[in-house]
């Protein structure tokens, strides 16, 4: 029996496949948002992995350091190591800015650590750590610093000396880590300015510098410009300990909240990027659609194109079956020259974004089937054009 479709296809193969590459490309840009979402979770899910903490612990009745602020006192640490299953505790400050290099300003998340507890980064791919208390970096690769450079964090200037890879915020900034005590200074302590005003309004205030009482405002000044606060303080748990019984421990007895890695990860996901990911979602639906509207119009169209043919078809007696197979095979044709094009757009521009793009392999296998299924419910409408034309076509004019 004659293959209507190979023989169209093969008269038709140079628009044929420059269709089957733009419908491609809408669905490279599918796959794209997909990955999009993906690289979303895995930034979210990163830092957790690579900062080797099992429990964070924030200030009480907060949602810890990226959702919402927290701030705790920087020697709670001390008494939280002393906790059933807690092997070791680390501070760390985390600080979204801007920072300074060559005139140019670059975005990233400032973590300050303590080196040898958790917190620090997992590893180099380049240069050394960290090893004087101030004014050294490390920076991920991300940010396209190189070991040597200087950057500069508010009033200070800090040398990067090693670069690390994949260490990003939850918003996919990059990462710049500073010790501790740099970060607290950046994120907590006051500039000299600042300082001086507040204590010319604090002098001023009868409520705060009353006679008789030496000491008070001394003391309220000296509150105001202390820097020993941090955002929260990681520890990891004895071999064998239970996550979840060391954070209870340590929310019942320290009057914070403590929350296991798998609840960080619930928090990041669930709540910095749900509206996100809804709105990845609906794009996903509307590329669907139009996937699905582009098919059909290039179905129908090539359809219309050959009423003579088919109509001789019917005149011969081909059964309704062949003619809407014929049709389908086209269709289905398209979607997978889309699909492979698509796939291979995917690949090629992901690394180009500035956010990282996720491709998964189950993801690009569901994209498949969902592409065929979307390209044979689209030749339905070409399919019933078809059947309704009348044989006498075959000898009209």
């Amino acid at each position: 029996m004659i293959n209507l479709a190979r023989r169209d296809i093969a008269h038709h193969l140079k628009s044929y496949l420059l269709t089957g590459m733009g419908l491609g490309l809408l669905i490279g840009v599918t796959l794209t948002m997909a990955g999009v979402y993906r690289g979303m979770v895995d930034d979210a899910k990163v830092l957790l992995r690579a900062s080797d903490a099992d429990v964070w612990v924030v200030q009480q009745h907060t949602l810890g350091p990226f959702a919402e602020p927290s701030s705790v006192a920087d020697d709670v640490y001390r008494g939280i190591e002393g906790l059933p299953g807690v092997a070791a505790a680390g501070n760390v400050a985390y600080l979204t800015m801007q920072v300074a290099h060559q005139s140019k300003s670059q975005r990233v998340m400032v973590a300050g650590f303590e080196p040898g507890r958790p917190g620090e980064p997992a590893f180099l791919i380049a240069g050394r750590r960290i090893n004087r208390a101030h004014y050294e970096a490390v920076a991920d690769a991300k940010t396209g610093f190189k070991p040597g450079d200087v950057v500069r964090i508010r009033r200070h200037e800090y040398t990067v000396v090693g670069l690390t890879r994949r260490m990003v915020s939850s918003g996919g900034d990059p990462m710049l880590f500073i010790p501790l005590k740099d970060a607290q200074e950046a994120q907590f302590l006051k500039d000299n300015d600042a300082i001086v005003n507040d204590r010319s309004r604090l002098a001023a205030n009868p409520a705060v510098n009353r006679p008789g009482q030496p000491g008070v405002l001394e003391a309220v000044q000296a509150i105001q410009a202390s820097s020993h606060k941090v955002n929260a303080v990681l520890v990891r748990i004895q071999p064998g300990a239970n996550p979840r019984e060391v954070a209870d421990t340590i929310a019942r007895w320290k009057r914070l909240t403590a929350y296991t890695n798998a609840d960080m990860e619930e928090i990041l996901v669930a709540k910095l990027i749900a509206t996100a990911a809804k709105q990845i979602g609906l794009f996903l639906i509307i590329l669907a659609v139009v996937s699905a509207a582009i098919v059909a119009f290039i179905i129908y169209t090539m359809t219309l194109g050959k009423i003579k043919e088919i109509a001789v078809l019917k005149l011969i007696g081909t059964r309704n079956r062949t003619i809407a197979a014929m049709i389908m095979q086209e269709a289905l044709g398209l979607g997978v020259i889309g699909f492979f094009v698509g796939n291979m757009a995917a690949t090629l521009w992901a690394p180009v974004f500035p956010k990282y793009i996720l491709l998964e392999t189950g993801d690009a296998g569901r994209a498949f089937i969902l592409t065929l299924m979307v390209c044979a419910l689209a030749s339905v409408l070409a399919i019933r054009a078809a059947l309704k034309i009348d044989p006498a076509e075959a000898i009209g004019g």
